[in-house]
């Protein structure tokens, strides 16, 4: 059985990710990491992952790039293989996620649901056929407390179709400030923040007298908790160092 550590256990997320791990028998989370020490669950709480020497498994991360400075050094000193869910990352921490990739198994994925990552691929067969006739658009919709924009999802989504189509592509962010007639090689990508919308995705290809579109939409947080937990129980029998997504754990589950 697994032993998780969840990093930001007492945050939105990591109170989801404890709650359905704890509804659960087939694997138990043996600590958390958090600023806020407070015990909301049936495990001890460190502000410091380096007071915690008991034995873990799999580390669940969906805290604040700021924590990354410290969960890394720890994961790799314990050689305990990281889900990074956390988003945000500046270059230079994207960095050192991939330098830390050269000592332990690390998953990362800019969405941790397993909707939006079959999605993905299909984006990318859908590309690979449609090519230089249809023109591509992306519109992300999530709550108003959201910081960033365009979400990481959007851009994942933005790369997928990218990386299959015969032309290199440009994203543009805003027309506003553009009058001319949209280049062939554009994705667009728009942002809509508001209210409490956990996260729904659009895809549209638009091409000569028909339109062709792909739809995601959450409605809880449960399903990226859920792809997490996915996810940890994939990592969790890995001992060879490397970076892995969520194609690499949907592989495993097709071929089982």
């Amino acid at each position: 059985m697994p032993k998780i550590i969840i990093s930001g256990c007492n945050g939105r997320m990591g109170q989801v990710v404890s709650r359905m791990c704890r509804e659960r028998d087939d694997m138990v989370v043996v600590a958390g990491f958090d600023v806020n020490t407070v015990k909301m669950s049936d495990y001890p709480v460190y502000s410091d992952p380096m007071e915690f020497a008991g034995q873990a498994d799999v580390l669940i991360d969906f805290s604040n790039p700021s924590a990354l400075s410290r969960l890394l050094p720890y994961c790799i000193k314990r050689r305990i293989p990281a889900v990074i869910c956390t988003t945000g990352y500046n270059d230079e921490q994207l960095e050192m996620i991939k330098d830390a990739s050269g000592h332990i198994p690390l998953f990362k994925s800019a969405n941790m649901s397993l909707g939006i990552n079959l999605l993905s691929s299909l984006l990318k067969k859908a590309a690979t056929v449609l090519g230089d006739n249809f023109d591509v658009e992306i519109v992300e919709r999530h709550h108003k407390a959201k910081v960033d924009a365009p979400s990481g999802t959007a851009l994942m989504l933005a790369d997928s179709i990218a990386s299959a189509l015969p032309r290199p592509s440009e994203y543009v962010y805003e027309r506003q400030s553009v009058r001319r007639p949209r280049n062939k090689n554009e994705i667009g990508i728009s942002a809509v923040r508001g209210g409490t919308i956990v996260g729904e995705h659009d895809v549209i290809f638009a091409g000569p007298d028909e339109v062709i579109e792909f739809s995601h939409k959450a409605y809880s947080r449960e399903v990226f908790a859920n792809g997490a937990i996915t996810a940890a129980k994939f990592l969790a029998g890995i001992t060879e160092p490397g970076m892995y997504d969520m194609n690499d754990a949907l592989a495993e589950i097709l071929n089982r």
